[in-house]
């Protein structure tokens, strides 16, 4: 019966004894939601050796934290992972089961959702939840060119995937008090496909877009390979790292690790300036949560404009050069 599945859960996915900021991202709307229908927010903590992670994940809004430690959890793995949350879920039925859209996230939610034939809502954007519990879902589709509302009435848990970067992290509140309940779950060893031998970090000095705090972008609207290499000298004077929309990359202006948008990366810069860039929905979606943004367009009715706090109507390419020898004259003060 549907009416006894209660409270929101997060799956508090970790590598390494680290929480992943989409964690942190999740629990914040959560408490929101649980709030508002006055109910219990709970992290789903698994792993080795990862008991010590609970009082942050209850320090950024969870009430409870559920914590299953067992040495097959140590490397994650689909079945193991699948198995041991799905007992946890037909054992405490929680009626909202929440998991960031990462490598991890997209693998593992599917496949619970089967095991515990529910529906499921991949790469969301924003969750909302009405008086009586309904998990209002908001994603992109058709090829990103609308917004939809999906809602799953009947069948428990309701279950989401979040990007990351799109909902915000909450403020730390090292004074809330929660609980900490340990659970132990049955592995099958013929789940366990795989043996973790050695793990070798990949070291890179390449920083990385959704990590910048300030970001300039160029899209079709640049024209070409030399105007958007305008954007590097703007970008230095900023201080900023160059990103680009799907189109920019399929011509080759710029590499796919800088992409932009529902197939590329979610930023969340505290300046975002979109320079030749349309407004599509497809790219919003990687960029909504940016503090500032500042568009430059030569088409005056660009959505861009709708979603900018300030606007250039112009070319680009004769308006960047102009906005950077500026900036440069400025900072040189």
């Amino acid at each position: 019966m549907i009416n006894e599945y209660k409270g929101i859960w997060v799956f508090a996915e970790q590598r390494e004894g680290k929480l992943q900021e989409v964690t942190l991202e999740l629990l914040g709307k959560s408490r929101i939601m649980a709030d508002k229908i006055k109910d219990k927010v709970t992290a789903l903590l698994l792993g080795e050796n990862v008991s010590h992670l609970s009082d942050e994940l209850i320090s950024y809004g969870a009430d409870s934290v559920v914590i299953v430690e067992d040495s097959s959890l140590k490397a994650y793995q689909t079945n193991a992972y699948t198995s041991a949350i799905r007992q946890i879920v037909n054992k405490h039925k929680p009626s909202i089961l929440l998991f960031g859209a990462t490598t991890i996230g997209r693998d593992l939610a599917p496949r619970l959702s089967t095991r515990l034939e529910t529906g499921l809502s991949a790469d969301c954007i924003d969750l909302e939840i009405d008086k009586d519990g309904i998990l209002i879902q908001t994603k992109p589709s058709f090829g990103g060119n609308i917004m939809v509302e999906i809602i799953c009435p009947n069948r428990r848990p309701q279950m989401a995937t979040v990007r990351p970067k799109v909902l915000g992290t909450p403020e730390k509140d090292l004074k809330r008090k929660g609980s900490k309940v340990f659970e132990t779950v049955s592995i099958n060893p013929t789940d366990i496909l795989t043996t973790l031998i050695k793990s070798v970090k990949e070291t890179t000095s390449a920083e990385k877009i959704e990590d910048a705090s300030i970001v300039v972008a160029g899209g079709r609207g640049m024209q070409n390979k030399e105007n958007f290499d305008k954007l590097y000298p703007l970008a230095d004077v900023l201080g900023a790292m160059v990103g680009g929309t799907r189109p920019a990359v399929n011509e080759g202006w710029i590499g796919e690790d800088k992409q932009i948008g529902q197939s590329g990366k979610t930023i969340s810069p505290k300046l975002m300036i979109c320079c030749g860039i349309g407004g599509a929905v497809q790219y919003l979606v990687g960029m909504q949560t940016a503090e500032t943004v500042i568009a430059i367009n030569k088409d005056p009715n660009a959505a861009i404009f709708n979603y900018a706090d300030y606007g250039i109507v112009g070319d680009c390419s004769e308006i960047i050069p102009i906005l950077t020898e500026k900036l440069r004259s400025l900072l040189r003060k």
